[in-house]
């Protein structure tokens, strides 16, 4: 008879030191998303493993690189879909709220 494959169980302890202040703002932050500081970093854990390093942006200004970086995906998806209009054709925009049962 096979045996059920097991989901390893969390078993191992990590300790760090930190600011009190950071760990209460940190804990706030993640208790708004439902989630206790050991799961938040239990996320950041695996993210870093599916992404294969930090799951962030390490730079000087990283917000002025994330609104860059979020502008030309924008402008790719713009373009696109206009390609993809011209090549396949225009929807009317009447069409496009009946398909999803939304009044003109």
């Amino acid at each position: 008879m096979p045996t059920a494959t097991r989901k390893p169980t969390k078993s191992s302890t990590f300790q760090l030191r930190i600011n009190p202040d950071i760990r209460h703002q940190a804990e706030s932050v993640f208790a708004e998303c439902g989630l206790t500081l050991s799961q938040a970093f239990h996320l950041f854990l695996q993210q870093s493993i599916n992404v294969g390093g930090l799951p962030f942006l390490v730079v000087r200004d990283a917000g002025k690189t994330l609104r860059h970086e979020a502008e030309r995906r924008l402008f790719d998806a713009l373009r696109e879909g206009e390609a993809s209009a011209e090549r396949d054709g225009w929807v009317a925009e009447e069409a496009v709220l009946s398909e999803f049962g939304m009044q003109p």
